[in-house]
């Protein structure tokens, strides 16, 4: 038997051939090399593959296993990683003509963890410049495209990590999410997307777009997947055993109680819960929010001025190389004022107490992910239930509170809307994170079924 990812084989599966040597690393990784030749040029997921070094870690991933070393489910799996992170010997370029040609020195420490877990890096995926995007279509590398409709965009920032498995080139990749730069291609391209905790997946070796936003994600196909993934770049063990989904506590949230959303993603998130077996109580909001911002007002504050700080060189030294549309972003953080930074700074605190109290009551709170399908490439504006939205901020509405509270978020598939994917997100309490995917494999299954 010869097992492919062409079966969307989950790293399980995969893992299994390998142990009975029904394939080698080898033979996985050439699989692999191969689909990304045939199906990278129609969706752009790939700005760099490392076919070299993918050999070289798939032959020592082979030899191990030979010898009766096994590092893990990653062992031998390829895996790739968005272009902002640092992988030894191949360029960081950030989807920036500003940065391209930087050879990293050394790997990041997630990519480290991935390799001593036996894990094959085969390449690096296109992001939106800087990570500075939802639609991911601003990048040196042009833009990433739904594999569903590749006129339609993949989302952003990291698109291209979600693309890579959404069209099944590799089984896992990871990507970064400050607003939901990880969940909203996800969500678009109908694969799992997971942001953890803050700071509970090391950032050493990623480039930053704001430090107290930033998070390190991964895309799989599957929640099993995602949770493997997880457990190799964390090394720790889950803090609670897994629970009977009907005992966990859902608190749905309205999602047009933050942003407008279409009503049949609201829907489809709503009867997948139900069939899922979940008895949710509805949540009204942010109770206590009571400030003039809307939720995404201060967290643009937080990022704006985050972001301008980082990138403060690139607008000193070569802001004509820089796309027009995330330059204008970068100038408009220079314009953040240092007090309105510590009044949003201040707002964050108060919805981190308010989430708290939440999660305090539910074990979860549920929403929609994005609030309507992949828009069309090059889209700016785009119409919700009647009203007409800026397609960024859209995008970024109802998962960005997420990074300002800093708790983990995962988006599974909810079915299909006009023919593409919609999705629904899971939130909960830092240390709870056993209970989030067995919730998301409750939601899967239901979705499958």
């Amino acid at each position: 038997m010869t097992q492919t990812l062409g079966s969307q084989s989950t790293i399980t599966d995969l893992g299994r051939a390998l142990r009975r040597r029904e394939i080698s690393a080898t033979q996985l990784t050439a699989d692999v090399l191969r689909r990304i030749q045939d199906r990278n040029p129609a969706v752009n997921a790939f700005a760099l593959v490392d076919e070299p070094g993918a050999y070289e870690a798939a032959r020592r991933a082979d030899q191990e296993l030979a010898a009766g070393v096994d590092r893990g489910p990653l062992h031998g799996i390829p895996v790739a990683v968005k272009d902002l992170i640092d992988v030894a010997g191949l360029p960081t370029t950030c989807g920036s003509a500003t940065s391209f040609g930087a050879v990293a020195t050394r790997d990041a420490e997630v990519v480290t963890r991935l390799r001593d877990h036996g894990a094959v890096i085969v390449g690096k995926t296109t992001l939106h410049e800087f990570a500075y995007g939802a639609t991911g279509d601003r990048s040196l590398h042009g833009p990433s495209r739904n594999p569903h409709d590749p006129s339609r965009m993949s989302g952003g920032s990291s698109g291209g990590s979600a693309v890579a498995v959404a069209s099944g080139m590799v089984p896992l990749s990871l990507g970064t999410d400050t607003a939901g730069s990880v969940r909203v291609p996800a969500a678009l391209c109908g694969v799992v997307g997971f942001k953890p905790a803050y700071d509970a997946i090391p950032s050493a070796g990623v480039y930053p777009l704001a430090p107290t936003l930033d998070h390190v994600g991964l895309f799989a196909n599957s929640v099993e997947d995602a949770l493997l993934g997880y457990q190799a770049l964390t090394d720790q063990p889950m803090s609670r055993p897994p629970r009977d989904p009907r005992s966990i506590t859902v608190g749905r949230i309205q999602a047009d109680d933050i942003a407008p959303c279409d009503p049949r993603i609201e829907g489809l998130a709503h009867d997948l819960l139900v069939r899922a077996g979940f008895a949710p109580d509805t949540v009204r909001g942010f109770p206590g929010w009571d400030r003039r911002q809307t939720l995404f007002d201060v967290f643009t504050t937080l990022q704006s001025r985050e972001a301008y700080e980082v990138h403060r060189h690139h607008l000193n030294e070569d802001r004509e190389l820089i796309d027009a549309e995330v330059l204008a972003r970068l100038e408009n953080g220079g314009k953040v004022s240092t007090l309105s930074y510590e009044r949003a700074d201040e707002a964050r605190g108060e919805l981190r107490a308010i989430v708290r109290e939440l999660l305090r009551s539910h074990d979860l709170l549920v929403l929609p992910t994005v609030p309507f399908v992949a828009p069309p490439l090059g889209a700016r504006s785009v119409h919700v239930d009647g009203t007409e939205l800026e397609v960024r901020s859209a995008l970024l509405s109802l998962t960005s509170p997420w990074n300002m509270t800093g708790v983990p978020a995962i988006s599974v598939s909810a079915g299909l809307c006009d023919g593409l994917p919609a999705a629904v997100q899971l939130v909960t309490s830092p240390g709870d994170e056993r209970l989030l995917f067995t919730a998301a494999q409750a939601l899967e299954a239901a979705a499958r079924g």
